[in-house]
């Protein structure tokens, strides 16, 4: 026949489709043909491309790393890397939809509060020996620096040794005892967030996510979120300061690009079971806007640098925008470079950045809940069930865990833009999905690919930072739709932990204010200075205490349209063997018949045979009423009666 579809699998029935799913080409578990599993793999490496490359360039300055441009493209490749090992271990054995695994603003902030302790205060950086820009770096900060001991000859032979207290005032870029300097700070925070990470392994695979969720309200999530964006304003500015016109003109072109030109659809060749090569029309502007913005400014720059209308001396305004500043880079990068665990050493663990690492851990676990079941929607498969989530969550731990033993210097989580490329291409296929995870990881392993993104001028990485980080801004504050803000109760809570939030860590960390803090134990002082000078940590706790603490009803708090996410909505016109079969997409890829005839199964949170009925935190005691179905919270269940055993359908 014609249209008979002969590209998907057929080992198992069709799935049934629901008149709320949309109309998907591929859906979660379809097999798309090769040729389209890479073309569409790579359009999801492109689309989570732009804000995966911001994270090591955040990073790059607190981690006194430089201008060792080098350095920055070696951590560049381990996130692309690690992302896409991950995002494989989540589709295959986490949570099993075709969701992106990356890199993580949530984990910055935390990383920032931790490495602005005295302890790690950056020494000189010095590009060049030079014995006028040694004297006069040493001169001006001879008094503040207080960092990691560097080799003594060194420090001798270079007239940088503090006698007073053996600890070194300069470093030359590339050699070994500035990568030395740059190492130890990232081997502190890969051990914080490998450690705090097992909170998240903990809190997924036990699930106690169902219980946390009771608490965590919209009040509580958006001043966390939204001070992640706030707290990262001067980065954005100092990096677009370097040349105002070009940042300015990056953040036109990606305004243009995905608001302007959004629904304007170009044509391209596409491909259909049933109408097979065809004409297709793509939001081509809406799919790329970030990687088109980068990629016409960066051919700008690089006109301007050949005409020398930029600066050619160095230390002049807009010279930083010149393409040729790091082109050295790509000569010194190799080739190849296979990341590996324990690369820049073993990692080290702080009880203080284990604590301050926590924030992060519990925003990032918070916001991938709600992608789940934005993903599940997109691509086709029914809501997660409670096992699918806890198993997803405890995923990403694990994770996370990766992430700091390869030393990305960043923990993972799942990717809301890669959502909405699912959403747009109409493709919710997992294997889609696995296929641009094993891109990730080959271009990762490309050592000039990374090498030659370093070179993007810093202005249109500015430019870029002024858009995304306002977006994260915009996505906690978009939480507070569900709250009535017409409550002072609720505009008390949401203006207090903003404006604190703001407040304390901005004078925590100014000057020797950390030194009031004095409990007797230099331990405790550091977990204290740490948690307190992190914006997201401070906003959220004071917003979770609030909220829970002041009168005032579900409605008011905005918690009964914020708990409609997570419930089901009524299958319409399955009959039961359908409905049963719509969430074999969350089975495990194999020994499924083994754990359906455990029956111990039953009790295990993240198995596929699990019945949250057992745990009162899955509980709940009214019904809540979507599209005039009532749907009771805690308990939803098909009862698989050839097999004998409960299929649970539970939402959270």
């Amino acid at each position: 026949m014609k249209n008979k579809r002969t590209d998907i699998r057929h080992d198992r029935p069709p799935r049934p489709r629901s008149r709320h799913m949309p109309e998907l080409q591929y859906t979660i578990e379809d097999v798309p043909p090769w040729y389209l599993c890479i073309f569409l793999g790579f359009q999801h490496y492109l689309t989570m491309f732009g804000a995966t490359i911001v994270i090591p360039i955040v990073l790059s300055q607190p981690l006194c790393i430089g201008n060792d441009f080098l350095a920055t493209s070696e951590i560049m490749s381990t996130i692309f890397f690690v992302s896409g090992l991950v995002t494989l271990l989540q589709t295959t054995f986490g949570c099993r939809l075709p969701i992106v695994q990356g890199g993580t603003f949530s984990f910055i902030l935390p990383t920032l509060s931790i490495l602005n302790l005295p302890q790690w205060t950056c020494p000189v950086i010095i590009d060049q020996v030079s014995p006028q820009m040694i004297n006069a770096s040493i001169n001006e900060t001879m008094e503040t620096l207080t960092t990691t001991t560097v080799t003594m000859d060194v420090m001798t032979s270079m007239n940088m040794t503090n006698t007073t207290t053996m600890t070194p005032v300069a470093v030359v870029i590339g050699t070994p005892e500035h990568r030395e300097v740059w190492q130890q700070r990232m081997r502190e925070i890969q051990g914080a967030i490998m450690v705090a990470s097992l909170m998240q392994v903990v809190i997924g695979f036990s699930g106690i996510m169902g219980c946390l969720l009771r608490f965590i309200g919209p009040l509580a999530i958006a001043p966390t979120i939204a001070l992640v964006g706030l707290s990262l304003f001067k980065p954005a500015a100092d990096f677009a300061s370097k040349q105002w016109w070009i940042a300015i003109a990056t953040v036109v072109l990606i305004v243009l690009f995905s608001q302007y030109l959004r629904n304007v659809k170009l044509p391209f060749c596409g491909y259909s079971k049933q109408q097979g090569c065809h004409k297709e029309w793509y939001p081509f502007f809406n799919l790329f806007p970030v990687i088109l913005g980068i990629a016409i400014m960066w051919g700008i720059c690089a006109i301007l640098t050949v005409t020398d209308v930029l600066h050619p001396n160095e230390g002049e305004w807009g010279h930083d925008a010149r393409t040729d500043v790091r082109i050295g880079v790509l000569q010194e990068a190799s080739w190849f470079r296979f990341p590996y665990p324990g690369q820049w050493g073993v990692p080290t663990v702080s009880v203080a950045a284990v604590f301050g690492m926590l924030a992060g851990v519990l925003a990032s676990m918070v916001e991938s809940v709600g992608d789940y079941y934005a993903c599940a929607r997109l691509s086709g498969a029914p809501p997660p069930p409670t096992h699918a989530i806890n198993r997803g969550i405890g995923m990403e731990g694990i994770g996370c865990i990766l992430a700091g033993a390869w030393g990305s210097g960043n923990g993972t989580t799942s990717y809301s833009e890669n959502i909405g490329v699912i959403g747009i291409t109409k493709v919710g296929s997992r294997r889609v999905i696995q296929t641009g995870a094993i891109i990730m990881m080959l271009f990762s392993i490309l050592g000039k690919f990374g090498a030659f993104f370093v070179t993007i001028p810093d202005p249109i990485v500015g430019g870029v930072f002024l858009v995304m980080f306002g977006m994260i801004l915009a996505v906690g504050i978009s939480n507070l739709q569900f709250v009535d803000l017409n409550s002072s109760r609720n505009l008390f809570v949401l203006g207090f932990s903003l404006f604190f939030g703001l407040t304390l860590p901005q004078w925590i960390s100014t000057g020797k204010n950390a030194d009031t803090i004095q409990t007797g134990s230099q331990a405790v002082d550091q977990i204290i200075v740490v948690l307190l000078s992190t914006s997201m940590f401070v906003g959220g706790f004071l917003g979770l205490v609030l909220d829970n603490t002041i009168p005032g009803t579900e409605d008011e708090r905005g918690l009964s349209q914020w708990k409609k996410q997570f419930v089901a909505e009524d299958e319409d016109g399955m009959d039961k063997d359908n409905a049963k079969r719509t969430f074999d997409c969350y089975d495990m890829p194999f020994g499924m018949s083994y754990i359906r005839s455990w029956r111990w199964t039953q009790y295990i949170p993240f198995c596929p045979t699990f019945e949250p009925s057992i745990s009162s935190c899955q509980r709940s005691e009214q019904p809540v009423e979507v599209n005039a179905v009532h749907v009771n919270m805690a308990e939803k269940e098909l009862i698989d009666e050839t097999n004998g055993y409960k299929r649970d359908t539970t939402y959270l």
